[in-house]
């Protein structure tokens, strides 16, 4: 019974992203213009935002706003958004556009809307991303994030995973566990955004595609001045 419940719970998560239109530069637009405004304002509050030296030793970060988590019985989650990494130089380079989807057992009825961040401590976490299907937990470790402005007093656990995730959703933000779910490339909104079919995630990521809209330039700047608060 369990076998088939989470089954149905995968079947759920592939019908919602198929219902998905076609997407258009223009969603791709807006999609990194709320990536920026969920940094900013999670940010805003340094007491209760994720540690400015957390982001300055991460090698990249996934900002995903608005994800859907649905529940009547059987739950899931699912979300677009955008993927930024650094150069060898510390440059925050142009966002990859990914989807983030996780089916679960749950009680809940209704929907409900949560911003997820995931910060990414090492090249290997991206490598994974950008090869395919890539599940948190399983491919690389995850844990929820540490909050606040001083690290070392916001968490008393060595930071030893891979990737640490936070959620935030009616106002609330904190660490959250994300083991299960799965992130991989929305190679359908990085061809309309860059405007070249097949385009590569790797290509983007490692600056040979560049899209100097008002929003990339934006992220990339808050994640530059985030990074850099001591």
């Amino acid at each position: 019974m369990k076998i088939k419940t989470t089954l149905f719970a995968a079947a759920l998560l592939l019908m919602i992203a198929g219902w998905a239109p076609a997407v258009s530069a223009e969603d791709g637009t807006k999609m990194v213009y709320e990536a920026a405004g969920v940094l900013k304002e999670i940010m805003a509050i340094p007491e209760k935002g994720i540690p400015p030296a957390l982001l300055n030793d991460a090698y990249g970060i996934a900002i995903v706003p608005g994800v859907i988590k649905l529940g009547f019985i059987v739950g899931g989650r699912y979300g677009t958004g955008v993927l930024v990494v650094r150069d060898k130089e510390g440059t925050w380079g142009p966002p990859a556009f990914v989807s983030l989807a996780g089916g679960g057992i749950g009680w809940q009825i209704g929907a409900q809307s949560t911003d997820i961040i995931l910060v990414f401590k090492s090249r290997r976490s991206i490598d994974g991303i950008m090869k395919g299907k890539f599940t948190l937990g399983a491919d690389a470790s995850v844990a929820a994030g540490p909050v606040g402005r001083n690290l070392e007093a916001a968490t008393d656990v060595k930071l030893k995973s891979e990737i640490y995730s936070y959620s935030r959703s009616r106002g609330l933000f904190a660490g959250i566990s994300l083991e299960g779910a799965a992130l991989q490339i929305d190679d359908e909104t990085n061809a309309a955004f860059y405007g070249k079919k097949n385009i590569r995630a790797a290509d983007i990521l490692m600056g040979k595609v560049q899209n100097d809209s008002a929003g990339v330039k934006e992220l990339q700047k808050l994640l530059r001045d985030y990074a850099s608060i001591k």
